[in-house]
């Protein structure tokens, strides 16, 4: 019997993929009575081809960016794997997992409000920690990124992945931060990766940095993810991973 394997899905959606691919075929059909619908179908066409080319980019088959991705966050955890983390917005819990399998030592607990438009629930992330063999040292629970129910200083560790600017009962994102903060052990360690580029959402990053060493953090730093080489040009447009980067350091 083949064993199991987690399929934890792709970040871009077939749906972006077979809307405007049907759109596409419904101009070129008729464009049959008008040249001028040949015209209308070419943005569709292109539309389809990218969201296409980023749907196997993520996959992989495509060389797995999206795993990728999840290790870059994962790097930057200069954590010695001894104790307990928190990953905030779990998701299908895949990165709490990877996590858990990279420190076979340490207990994870994720948290997620699992809402929106993401297949993602608790039992699919406590499926997913089994399948992957770490479901004694991981347990999931329904929370909100803006109110974390534990206590001061309550991890060792904390990371994020792609999750603060989505939190909709935080009208300042930099609060988001902050709460997740609040969790981590004096001395403990963090790595949290969202849309921190984005002025809009977070304003200047080197303020931020600032503001955060003024909650009592000793060590954060910034890199952007959007230059790693592992990324391809293509991805690197701001709706897709062209406006994200990390905070991390040690509280």
């Amino acid at each position: 019997m083949a064993e199991a394997k987690v399929d934890y899905g792709n970040w871009v959606s077939k749906k972006l993929i077979y809307f405007p691919g049907l759109l596409a075929v419904a101009f070129l059909a008729l464009s049959f009575f008008s040249y001028y619908f040949l015209i209308v179908a070419l943005p569709f066409l292109i539309i389809t081809a990218y969201f296409s080319y980023a749907n196997y980019r993520f996959s992989p088959a495509g060389g797995d960016i999206q795993a990728k991705v999840r290790e870059f966050v994962l790097d930057r955890l200069e954590w010695d794997g001894k104790g307990v983390a928190l990953d905030i917005g779990c998701g299908n819990g895949a990165l709490a997992i990877e996590l858990a399998k990279r420190y076979p030592g340490a207990e994870i607990t994720g948290i997620d409000s699992w809402e929106g438009n993401w297949d993602y629930s608790q039992a699919s992330c406590e499926k997913n920690a089994a399948i992957e063999g770490v479901a004694d040292r991981t347990k999931f629970q329904k929370a909100s990124a803006a109110e974390l129910p534990f206590d001061d200083g309550t991890f060792d560790a904390a990371i994020s992945n792609f999750v603060f600017h989505e939190v909709k009962d935080a009208r300042n994102k930099r609060d988001v931060v902050k709460e997740a903060l609040r969790v981590v052990k004096k001395g403990g360690h963090f790595a949290f990766q969202d849309l921190f580029p984005v002025k809009g959402l977070y304003g200047n990053i080197d303020e931020m940095l600032e503001e955060i060493k003024g909650w009592g953090v000793d060590d954060v730093r910034y890199v952007n993810t959007s230059n790693a080489d592992f990324i391809p040009k293509p991805l690197k447009l701001p709706f897709m991973v062209g406006s994200i980067g990390i905070i991390y350091g040690r509280k």
